[in-house]
């Protein structure tokens, strides 16, 4: 980006927001449907900023702007906001107020404070109006400011939608309709407005390619007794899927939806006011209306048996590649022959060999040394380093296969490792161990849990800020809620079907960073007389690194876990890899201490 582009962004902004009478303006960087990653038309927050993270919120006002944001992008979002302008305030953190809290001290009576409806959940409008209007400012919801100054604005995206076979799915469409009618019968409601893309990709058994990595499609979905009514451009269907798809769904089309939503709706609503934009507020809105978690959310987190066997699947198709991929390189090697994305491209070129392999699931994270250190670390043209000296390579990548969605991290050494290098190293392992095979009573929710993966870190003073376990989609997004493991309380128990990752690790700034990722499935365990207990299965079947685990730091017990793990992965991976990969599967899964 041209040096000054980013001022010039800001100014024109204010232009508008002088033209609306806006003292202060709201740049959030979602879409229409409040997806974590967006398709490059909605990108308004890079666009106002240069901040590439996936998260954040940035507030322009006539003087100043700034950039909120958490604290996997604090190293990140400082070295983009530079000469921009734009002051970072690092979210949760001693000494930065809030968005909320720093409206709250500087706006004044009879100010208005705007964002673009369209990308303005109802419940974050309702929120920050009644904020505002305690200090007799007021809150708006404008027309797309940003789009009004973006020239050059990508268009909307289309892609062609497929069906998701059943031998996949596990459920039919009409089952998970059968589901939903029976929920709001349950809580007395006429009808049910989604607008969460993953949950009406998950409902209709479609998947599509409209944002990068993630299978969804543009789509609104309209539920009552009696139809389902899906909003979406009929263009998207080959004549075959769409006879597939009416067989259970009015299709209609995306950009017709406030004109038929207004007749369709009947009696009481159930939607969910975090995922359903403002522009539908007057039709959903209304006396008795009830809002709440949409029901296919937590009927999605928790996998059926088909759903859990195409992960287990994908993760075994995956294994191979990451395998096949690593016995490529030679990690005695610092002599800048590898660079960053030498190491993610070879990956991605053995996964492109799987069958049924379509795409990342997200971009990948190839950082090394220092570059570690930025949780969310993106390698470009630019910064793309050689590996010219002993250090460590954080490898997080994930795939989308037809069978389902991966997501794993490693931590690589090249040429030597440090003392330090390695104990930290090995208290992330005993972390990511001590969770994996935590037995647990039913109703326990996430953040009863995430200690399990920092104690041995805090023992040495460490800790990590991220969250520790996210759930992830079948075939679908590969962050997807309800349930995590962090400190946040998130009144959600884990259930058995559920699929969530374990990735503690551990960062210092201008040294390296270390993290180690599983996903783990609940699955049922014991029953006693104190009730029903359940655990975890670990789905990824990668080795850990070996050479960067210090012994004496481990229990008995946890030599035996990282033993028994890489035992099982050469049984279930030594057929099926590659010739030439055979031993260096060997050696990677050799007992510890040989």
């Amino acid at each position: 980006m041209a040096p000054g582009e980013i001022e010039k962004r800001l100014a024109d902004l204010r232009r508008q927001m002088d033209r609306n009478g806006l003292s202060f303006y709201i740049v959030d960087g979602t879409d229409a449907h409040f997806s974590e990653y967006v398709a490059p038309h909605w990108r308004t927050r890079e666009f106002i900023s240069g901040f590439t993270g996936s998260a954040g919120v940035v507030l322009v006002t006539s003087t100043q702007a700034f950039l909120w944001t958490d604290s996997r992008y604090f190293i990140q979002a400082e070295k983009e906001l530079e000469g921009s302008g734009i002051s970072l305030m690092k979210m949760d953190t001693p000494g930065y107020p809030s968005l909320e809290e720093y409206l709250a001290e500087n706006a004044e009576p009879s100010q208005k404070v705007g964002q673009c409806a369209s990308t303005l959940s109802i419940s974050r409008f309702n929120q920050l109006s009644a904020l505002l209007a305690s200090s007799c400012a007021s809150f708006v919801a404008t027309g797309d400011l940003v789009g009004s100054i973006w020239t050059d604005r990508p268009d909307y995206p289309f892609s062609s939608v497929r069906a998701l076979p059943l031998s996949l799915a596990g459920l039919t469409s009409a089952d998970k309709l059968e589901k939903i009618r029976a929920h709001l019968a349950s809580c007395g409601a006429d009808y049910t407005f989604i607008a969460s893309l993953d949950d009406i990709a998950w409902i209709t058994n479609l998947r599509g390619a409209d944002i990068e990595c993630n299978p969804v499609f543009l789509s609104f979905l309209f539920i009552d007794s009696g139809k389902a009514v899906l909003f979406t451009d009929r263009k998207r269907f080959d004549s075959e899927t769409l006879e597939t798809v009416s067989q259970d769904f009015i299709v209609q089309d995306y950009n017709d939806v406030f004109f038929v939503l207004g007749q369709l709706v009947h009696g009481k609503a159930y939607y969910n006011d975090e995922r359903v934009n403002t522009l539908f507020k007057e039709i959903l809105d209304r006396e008795g209306s009830i809002t709440g978690r949409d029901f296919s959310t937590d009927m999605k987190a928790r996998k059926n048996v088909l759903e859990l066997a195409g992960m287990r699947s994908s993760h075994l198709l995956d294994a191979v590649a990451f395998v096949n991929a690593m016995s490529r390189i030679d990690f005695s090697c610092v002599d800048g022959r590898y660079k960053e994305m030498d190491i993610s491209a070879l990956l991605e070129e053995e996964r492109a060999k799987m069958p049924g392999y379509r795409e990342p699931s997200f971009a990948p994270i190839s950082a090394f040394g220092e570059h570690g250190a930025i949780v969310h670390y993106s390698a470009n043209d630019s910064s793309n380093a050689a590996i010219d000296k002993s250090g460590l390579l954080v490898l997080d990548t994930g795939a989308q296969y037809d069978c389902g969605t991966t997501d794993i991290t490693r931590t690589l050494l090249f040429g030597q490792a440090a003392a330090e290098q390695k104990r930290d190293y090995t208290l992330v392992l005993k972390g990511h161990l001590a969770l994996a095979r935590q037995r647990f009573i039913r109703g326990t929710r996430g953040y009863q849990l995430d200690v399990l993966a920092k104690q041995f870190l805090w023992m040495y003073g460490l800790s990590f800020f991220h969250g520790t376990g996210h759930g992830v989609g079948c075939c679908l997004n590969v962050h997807e809620g309800p349930a995590r493991i962090s400190p946040a309380m998130i009144d959600v128990p884990l259930e058995e079907g559920m699929v969530l990752s374990d990735e503690p690790g551990v960062y210092k700034e201008g040294q390296y960073g270390i993290r180690i990722e599983n996903l783990l499935a609940v699955q049922k365990d014991i029953k006693t007389q104190m009730g029903q207990f359940l655990s975890f299965e670990t789905l990824t079947l990668v080795p850990y690194e070996r050479r960067l685990i210090d012994l004496s730091l481990l229990s008995q017990e946890e030599v035996n876990l990282v033993n028994s793990y890489h035992e099982w992965i050469y049984d279930e991976l030594h057929d099926r890899v590659s010739t030439g990969a055979l031993e260096y599967l060997r050696q990677s899964t050799l007992p510890l201490g040989e």
